[in-house]
């Protein structure tokens, strides 16, 4: 049997990592993500050594030569759910094909697993379909336990997981269970299932009719999972099962009680260090990290991510992917007093937010690209340097994250995405193009219910317009750029009307004749119009109003707070539990667990 199923040659996918075994691979799909990376496996321990280096290895490579000595390595890698596993797998598989034999279906079954395990970013979509294979694998080989993690994984990776999937996964449980009573189901197994389960179920709490009577529900019933899985932590392959369960039980602890989510995120990180795993948990440091800065424990939190960035076992280091989130989450946390836009940061933290946004940018961009976490870091490093009057590289930056906010909950990104390019563009001396930026945020924001920001953004469309030619031309210009912006061509509902704009054409055309005949600085900083029409007549009089940005860029929707009160956002943060949350549309980032 080959061992590569025709699955893999459909979706384009490598079934095995083929890096060197002491380098960081982060391209296609490879290595497991243990219990804590890829949020499905069993992830437990296997000390800082390689459990499966034996005699015979070869003096390039500190690898075995022979393939037997290989297959057992790759099988106590995947028993261990380390991340080697697919790089062993893989190189198994080439030195057993060498030698005429192949892979076995349960042998076969483990490397399909640890490949899907380690399908992120864009490869995400191919996770699902191999660990269908694998489960049909497993079922050859005998191995039922196995096959029904692998199916209750297949379930997770889904696109989306919704009601139907929460019933199948909990049939799952109910078989998992009664196998592991009469033996053929171990206890990592069973309690793996039943993890599964409730991530599924965590998920979906901000759509049930109580969700806060839910939350309890499963606070009860992941305490009773780690009340099963406790008295078995001799298997090795128990501890990541016991670290992840407490972490998430920490997660949907976090909105109601931020306290009690601390004493389950540290005994969830105390658990993986218990087990000796060789792997980052990164998850559960910036659930952690989170949670701190939320209690006020700022330092706490930066001492965290900052050790968290600084650790790297050689023998699984830290993805270029878990490092882009740490970054971020990092330079969140350098930002102290007040949340984004309202920091009170000095010289040196300055400085150490702008590099960590910086690298943040790079490690998005690594071979497994992930498109929305390169967004976030490009508009939060774009917006920093706009405050730092450096619009040209700004722009750049906020022109390439704009690509990145493709889906529909991606809204209040894209609004505060142009809100910035055209405070760029005025900033650049090129009111044109600014008001074409406020005129496309203003129609997206024309969708939302608050009808404020809509209102807002139109007055700076003509304002800008104004800053570029005459109220008139503002009226008109608006006119055809709402249309633009319209589906098929019309007006979009809840567009300011025609009316409305040339009010606000009005009351900004004394600003924008103030700020077109002030001095030649003018177009070195952002034009920016006082927040009422009393303060704009003011400015008029005596003022030129050209100053830093416009302040209501800050009042705009949090792009990036969590989607639901239980779920976690690109920085960690749990819905509730971080000090500027609020109950705007929210993103939900690829890759939080």
């Amino acid at each position: 049997m080959s061992s590569r199923s025709p699955d893999e040659f459909r979706l384009g996918v490598r079934p095995y990592d083929r890096g060197s075994g002491g380098t960081e691979r982060d391209g296609g799909c490879g290595g497991t993500g243990g219990g804590a990376g890829a949020g499905a496996g069993t992830g437990a321990g296997v000390g800082a050594g390689d459990p499966g280096a034996a005699h015979g290895s070869s003096a390039r490579t500190g690898e075995p030569d022979d393939p037997h000595e290989l297959l057992h390595r790759a099988r106590r890698l995947s028993a261990h759910g380390h991340p080697k596993a697919g790089s062993a797998w893989e190189r198994a598989a080439v030195a057993l094909r060498r030698a005429g034999g192949s892979l076995t279906p349960g042998d076969h079954a483990d490397a399909l697993d640890a490949t899907a395990l380690d399908c992120r970013g864009a490869a995400g979509p191919a996770a699902g379909p191999l660990f269908f294979r694998a489960a049909d694998l497993h079922e050859q080989a005998g191995q039922r336990g196995k096959a029904l993690v692998s199916r209750a994984r297949a379930l997770v990776a889904g696109p989306e997981v919704g009601a139907t999937a929460c019933a199948r996964l909990t049939e799952l449980c109910g078989r998992a269970t009664a196998l592991h009573a009469i033996g053929q189901a171990d206890a990592a197994e069973t309690a793996t299932v039943h993890l599964l389960r409730g991530r599924a179920r965590a998920d979906l709490l901000d759509t049930a009719p109580d969700p806060a009577a839910e939350a309890d529900a499963l606070r009860a019933e992941l305490t009773r999972l780690i009340s099963f899985a406790a008295p078995h932590r001799a298997d090795p392959a128990v501890v990541g099962v016991l670290a992840d369960t407490r972490a998430l039980l920490g997660r949907i602890t976090a909105p109601d009680d931020p306290a009690a989510a601390l004493v389950h995120l540290r005994a969830a990180l105390a658990e993986h260090r218990a087990g000796d795993l060789p792997w980052p948990a990164t998850p559960h440091e910036l659930l952690l990290a989170a949670v701190l800065r939320a209690t006020g424990a700022h330092e706490e939190a930066r001492a965290l991510l900052r050790a968290a960035l600084a650790a790297g076992a050689p023998d699984a280091p830290l993805r270029a992917a878990d490092r882009a989130l740490l970054c971020l989450a990092l330079a969140r946390t350098v930002e102290v007093d007040g949340g984004p836009g309202r920091t009170a940061t000095g010289a040196r933290e300055e400085e150490e937010m702008l590099a960590l946004l910086a690298e943040g940018v790079r490690h998005a961009d690594g071979p497994v690209e992930d498109v929305h976490v390169g967004a976030v870091a490009r508009l939060r490093l774009g917006v920093a340097l706009a405050e730092r009057g450096r619009y040209g590289e700004a722009s750049e930056l906020l022109a390439r994250a704009l690509d990145g906010f493709a889906a529909e909950s991606d809204a209040a990104a894209r609004v505060r995405v142009r809100a910035w390019l055209a405070q760029c563009a005025l900033g650049l001396g090129e009111p044109a193009g600014a008001a074409r930026e406020y005129a496309l945020a203003a129609a997206e924001a024309g969708r939302w219910d608050e009808r404020r920001h809509r209102e807002e953004l139109s007055h700076r469309t003509a304002y800008a317009l104004a800053l570029a030619g005459s109220p008139e031309r503002a009226v008109r210009e608006w006119r055809g750029l709402s249309e633009a912006a319209g589906a098929g061509g019309t007006v979009d509902p809840g567009a300011p009307t025609e009316t409305e704009t040339a009010t606000s054409a009005t009351s900004a055309t004394a600003t924008a004749t103030s700020a077109t005949s002030a001095p030649a600085t003018a177009t070195a900083q952002p034009a920016t119009e006082p927040e009422s029409e009393s303060e704009s007549e003011s400015a008029a009089g005596g003022g030129s109003g050209v100053g830093g940005p416009w302040q209501g860029v800050y009042d705009l929707p949090e792009p990036f707070g969590p989607p639901g009160r239980y779920q976690m956002n690109v920085y960690g943060e749990v819905g509730g539990a971080w000090p500027w949350a609020t109950t705007a549309p929210g993103t939900r980032v690829q890759g939080c667990v």
